[in-house]
């Protein structure tokens, strides 16, 4: 029987990423870009093993779609992220130009919708909301053990 590729699928990949994240102690956001329903980029929040603020799991994952395209523009992908998006990198989606943008929990403090919505490039179509409460759990759980 085929497996159906569906938003929450792909969600589940990126909270996998996320858990990556989680367990090198950063705060754990994952992101995956899917092309023709494979994955061809992933990336998780590196900035406290890098030592590097650009280092968020977007960030990572359109590099490492970009690299296996061969091509700076995301234009039939699809970028799925855990978190939404910071203004850093919704800048960063807009210049990349994927067809759509898939994140699960909003983000109140830093997310990209709370400044402005226009940042995104008008061809990139966004659904928010999948699999928040799984992210949301992730985050909490996070930041309650920092505590």
């Amino acid at each position: 029987m085929e497996e159906l590729f569906t938003d929450e699928w792909f969600m589940r990949e990126a909270l996998k990423e996320a858990q990556k994240a989680y367990d090198l102690g950063e705060v754990p956001v994952g992101a995956v870009v899917v092309c023709n329903n494979t994955i061809i980029g992933k990336g998780h929040n590196l900035t406290e093993q890098l030592n590097d603020v650009t280092a968020h799991a977007e960030m990572q994952a359109i590099t490492a779609a970009a690299n296996y395209l061969g091509a700076k523009y995301l234009t039939d992908c699809t970028l799925y992220v855990t978190l939404e998006p910071c203004i850093m990198c919704a800048g960063a989606i807009f210049w990349s130009k994927p067809a759509a943008l898939v994140f699960g929990s909003a983000d109140k403090k830093r997310g990209f919708t709370h400044h402005n919505m226009d940042i995104m490039h008008p061809k990139t179509q966004v659904r928010a909301g999948i699999m928040a409460q799984e992210s949301e759990a992730l985050l909490k759980a996070f930041f309650k053990k920092l505590r």
